[in-house]
């Protein structure tokens, strides 16, 4: 805890935190941030570390004094992964007086809530959805709408840009039918388009499928010699499982959730040797991932199943205290502290990044792409596709 204390203010002593975060000496009542997320579900792999990651962080602010005397107390609501029940607790969110909200594991989810948030002008910071349209929905100086996970406009180009390196260009591209799929779909061809390429093979597909021999075949007689996968759940698998049955031994590369369980786990040695961008992966490289790790492992007594989760969330959670250092006199309503997320002027040294201004009135996007990582399934676990990001891991990158 005392490391995540240092981190927050650069300076060791729980003293100076409470200064820092202007406590007072009466505790008043408590701050509601709001909380949505798949914690149970087909998604719930994900969306319980993330909920863990804003826990942890939780507890060590509230440690350290909460805000202005008054504790954070979260208000927990479970969208399942689907976008008519986030709704329904995005509303439920806005009625109980929340502050700000942490969520979405799905684009799809949060597409439809994004309008609540926007019209109730109650700030969205989003640590896990990827899908590019999610911070572009409205006009940026405007929008409530933040976000601290990778979108998918800079992962699926990192990911375009190694396996060319690599020598692949011939890509077959399998998305499923979710808004997820939609705009990964858009990214990767975008992407490959830029590099005057064009995807061999595109095959779509809805949940919840159980076999894509046919689609993976007709990648193979098309001449693929990659397989981009882009979807959120178990398909990610059955394409694994589906090149095993075909004996045909292609890479299988992607975004993040190729890091889930729901993969690593469904497709056990299929799985071997696939890559994907990553903002984090749970090695303990730096003294704030090693604390980060420790603490986790000594509140949850288990496994970080999905590492980057847990600490964009973790590291959302505090870049909101971080902006509530310039709100001084106990209010928070909404356009207040959206202006105080365009400005928040502390560095807050993180796990993910050092976060140097993350947002601004026309960013609302805090990781950039020099920020990632191609992170590959090694021996059950994700480690480092390339040794010299592994090299690198122990410097924290800086939003360029």
């Amino acid at each position: 805890m005392q490391s995540a204390r240092r981190w927050m203010t650069g300076i060791v002593g729980t003293a100076t935190l409470c200064m820092a975060l202007g406590v007072q000496a009466q505790s008043g009542s408590t701050l509601k941030i709001g909380v949505i997320g798949p914690f149970t579900g087909p998604s719930s792999d994900f969306g319980i570390l993330m909920l863990q990651g804003v826990q942890l962080a939780v507890e060590e602010i509230n440690a350290a004094g909460g805000y202005m005397g008054r504790q954070y107390e979260l208000v927990v609501k479970d969208d399942q992964g689907n976008p008519d029940i986030g709704l329904k607790g995005s509303q439920e969110l806005v009625a109980a007086g929340v502050v700000a909200a942490i969520g979405f594991c799905n684009t799809g989810v949060a597409q439809k809530s994004l309008e609540t948030f926007q019209t109730a002008k109650l700030p969205l910071i989003i640590p896990c959805a990827t899908g590019s349209p999610l911070t572009a929905k409205y006009p940026v100086p405007e929008s409530y709408i933040f976000r601290t996970s990778a979108r998918d406009a800079i992962q699926a180009p990192y990911v375009v840009e190694d396996i060319i390196k690599r020598g692949w260009t011939k890509v077959a591209i399998f998305a499923d039918t979710t808004g997820y799929g939609d705009a990964g779909l858009k990214d990767v061809e975008a992407a490959l388009a830029a590099k005057n390429l064009k995807a061999v093979h595109v095959a779509r597909f809805a949940l919840g499928v159980k076999d894509l021999r046919g689609d993976l075949q007709a990648a193979r007689d098309a001449g693929a010699d990659v397989v981009f996968s882009y979807t959120v759940g178990s398909e990610n698998a059955v394409i694994a499982n589906g090149r095993k049955d075909l004996k045909w031994k292609v890479p299988q590369v992607g975004a993040w959730p190729l890091s889930f369980p729901f993969f690593i786990n469904g497709a056990k040695e299929a799985a071997e040797g696939a890559m994907m961008a990553q903002t984090f992966i749970a090695e303990p490289s730096n003294e704030r991932r090693a604390s980060f790790l420790t603490a986790y492992k000594r509140k949850f007594n288990k496994p970080m199943a999905v590492p980057m989760a847990a600490a964009q969330a973790y590291d959302t959670t505090y870049l909101l205290a971080f902006s509530l250092f310039s709100i001084r006199d106990g209010n928070v309503p909404g356009p207040q502290l959206k202006a105080a997320l365009e400005n928040i002027s502390r560095v807050y040294y993180g796990v993910v990044a050092t976060y140097e201004r993350p947002f601004s009135l026309n960013d609302k996007d805090a990781i950039s792409q020099n920020m990632l990582v191609m992170g590959k399934v090694s021996n059950g676990v994700v480690t480092f596709a390339r040794p010299e990001d592994a090299k690198r891991n122990a410097v924290v990158k800086r939003k360029n």
